[in-house]
């Protein structure tokens, strides 16, 4: 039950485990079974829980307000587990709503809407090592190889209605999957409880809850745990940018603007129909530090990925001139927002040793992966949209005019060192008639999987963390659709599996070779070999690893034309094995190469002092290593 420190710290707006003691709480008190709900409602005149145990009736449960914090409480005998229930509120000014509890642990299935009363104590987790190894992991020295899923889509039973997987269903078949393809985390799309499902989970209603579309809280625990127990991360898309204006939800929840700015020139996303949340205000940054904290501590999430951080940045976001409201020294910055920011990864790194903190940002706004010490913002890594849109612009040019914009594969190099970069090809990319992964690549059949194939082994040479949305593994034919499963039947055909084993396989060359990893945010880690070579559109670098015998070359030809007698510079004198070949046949390549290596020759070429001659094949990419036997 609530204490005055709990009520003290609430108003100050550092309670981050406010959780334990807002929302509703089965217990037993003086001998009697109940519940104990407490809800934050400063502005109302009059607050009650009606549910299925009170025939939903708003005078037979009033709350208690408890002191001048704005919060009602009470504990009601002979509520249990599983109770149905929201908050009846009549404020001041006359409104009368039943609002769902912000603080809900479980909700009903949509379109109903009333929170449940349960227990998140009972389940008996088998992570141990997991969770001991998390505490002491280097993530910016490790592969980080993240598969991006929406979990409601990833497979779904065509025989039983086209219905989704549940927690526990998805479980095995997710974490055997992502093991054989040797990605490292699975990030979800939001799992918080959402009305829309076509919101994909970025318009929340429900921040506690783990959405009830696949099961209950345990059942998530469940899947979060048998990820782990198979050495598999968890991120969760988190989503304190705005939230939707449904009748039960945050919106206007005391009669008056509680969580959000009342001004609609700062409360408003008019882009997204929803609402701003107001971070200037101490509860409102309490309940949202609480609930990071919550899927962290409760639900051992390995990492938040922050959903539209450039929309909590700037005031003038999507607005015209007269429609946003300058901060107090006239500029465009929200100072409340990034004070917010700051206090979250604060918190975040110092309470949780191991934890992942993204930023999805896609503006040039300074040290957004920096230390809040030395001004930045405090995340762990921050998405490259840069590098992702010039990287498919690049690649959706046909072949032949490539060599005009060359500078779009190099330039991402003059500012890879300033962020720790995680390089995404999302489901962003798929959706909203932007074509599949594979419909961008220009060509017949053969060239887009040729040059799709060419994309992903340039992403893996290139400096930076690796994610890829779910489906883009295979080359999946049509754009994303929420509503229906991956087509997983295409693993049936060459071309596809190729693209699956070739994927498979550069995870696996990350994980295997440190120079592929340990550097990606130290310019020690990378270096051009020729990246000048626009007329032939060609490219060729090198990583670095701790050891120079470490090192791995990686060569790729953007034009359909094979190259024999390619040079290039190489620093080692030796055997260059040849590790991986995009253009192989067991990928689905035409199958040229260089018969497992080439042997350097005593000549300077590149500035180095020796040289390999390869032959090159079309849209390909070529992994080189010096053979240390």
């Amino acid at each position: 039950m609530l204490t005055d420190y709990d009520l003290y710290l609430w108003g100050e707006g550092t309670y981050l485990r406010a959780w334990e003691k807002m929302g509703a709480h089965p217990m037993l008190l003086d001998g009697k079974e109940g519940t104990y709900f407490a809800v934050w409602a400063p502005n109302a005149e009059y607050v009650s829980v009606v549910g299925d145990f009170n025939n939903w009736d708003p005078d037979s449960t009033p709350l208690s307000l408890a002191g001048i914090s704005g919060v009602w409480a009470k504990f009601i005998p002979g509520v249990r587990q599983g109770a149905l229930y929201k908050y009846f509120i009549r404020s001041r000014f006359g409104l009368r709503v039943l609002k769902s509890d912000p603080f809900a642990f479980h909700f009903e299935l949509r379109p109903s809407t009333a929170s449940i009363v349960w227990d998140l104590k009972g389940y008996q987790w088998n992570d141990q090592e997991w969770m001991a190894m998390r505490q002491t992991k280097n993530n910016y020295q490790s592969p980080l190889l993240i598969y991006e899923v929406h979990l409601g889509s990833w497979r779904r039973v065509a025989e039983e209605g086209n219905r989704w997987l549940s927690y526990r269903e998805m479980a095995h078949l997710l974490a055997e999957y992502a093991k054989d393809m040797g990605f490292t985390h699975v990030e979800f799309l939001p799992l918080s409880e959402h009305p829309f499902d076509g919101s994909w989970g970025y318009q929340i209603s429900g921040y506690f809850a783990p959405t009830s579309r696949y099961g209950t809280p345990q059942d998530f625990m469940y899947l979060v745990d048998v990820l782990h127990q198979n050495n598999i991360g968890v991120i969760m898309d988190w989503v304190p940018a705005h939230f939707p204006k449904d009748e039960h939800g945050l919106g206007f929840f005391d009669g008056t603007h509680l969580y959000e700015h009342a001004d609609p020139r700062q409360g408003e996303h008019r882009d997204w129909g929803t609402y701003i949340f107001n971070y200037g205000r101490n509860e409102v940054r309490g309940f949202l530090l609480s609930n990071a904290h919550y899927w962290l501590k409760v639900y051992h999430v390995d990492g938040l990925r922050v959903d539209a951080v450039a929309s909590m940045l700037y005031l003038d976001y999507s607005r015209r001139e007269g429609e946003w409201i300058p901060n107090k020294f006239g500029g465009r910055e929200n100072l409340e927002a990034i004070d917010f920011l700051k206090r979250f990864n604060e918190t975040t790194h110092a309470n949780h040793p191991g934890v992942i903190t993204i930023a999805e940002e896609s503006t040039a706004w300074p040290m957004v992966s920096r230390p809040t010490y030395v001004g930045g913002l405090g995340f762990g890594f921050k998405w490259n949209m840069g590098w992702m849109h010039d990287t498919l612009n690049y690649f959706s040019k046909d072949p032949i005019y490539r060599k005009y914009h060359h500078g779009n594969l190099t330039f991402g190099l003059l500012y890879a060192f300033h962020e720790n970069f995680i390089l995404p090809l999302s489901h962003d990319e798929v959706v909203h008639m932007k074509g599949s992964m594979i419909t961008k690549m220009p060509g017949d059949e053969w060239q887009k999987f040729a040059n799709l194939r060419l994309l992903y082994g340039y992403m893996y040479a290139h400096p930076g963390k690796k994610l890829l949305f779910m489906g883009n593994e295979f080359g999946q034919w049509r754009e994303w659709n929420h509503d229906s499963s991956l087509d997983w039947h295409l693993l049936n055909y060459p071309l596809h599996k190729g693209l699956r084993d070739w994927v498979k396989d550069l995870n696996r060359l990350i994980l295997k070779e440190p120079a592929l990893h340990r550097y990606d945010f130290e310019p020690k880690g990378f270096q051009w070999i020729d990246c000048n070579d626009s007329e032939q559109s060609t490219l060729s670098l090198m990583r670095l690893g701790p050891h120079e015998r470490d090192t791995i070359l990686c060569v790729l030809n953007f034009t359909p034309v094979p190259r024999a007698n390619f040079k290039v510079g190489v620093p080692l004198a030796g055997f260059w094995k040849e590790i991986l070949n995009s253009d192989s046949i067991f990928y689905g390549g035409s199958g040229l190469g260089n018969f497992g290596g080439v042997k350097s020759k005593d000549e300077p070429w590149h500035g180095r002092p020796f040289h390999i001659e390869i032959t090159l094949p079309p849209l390909a990419c070529l992994f080189f290593k010096i053979d240390s036997a």
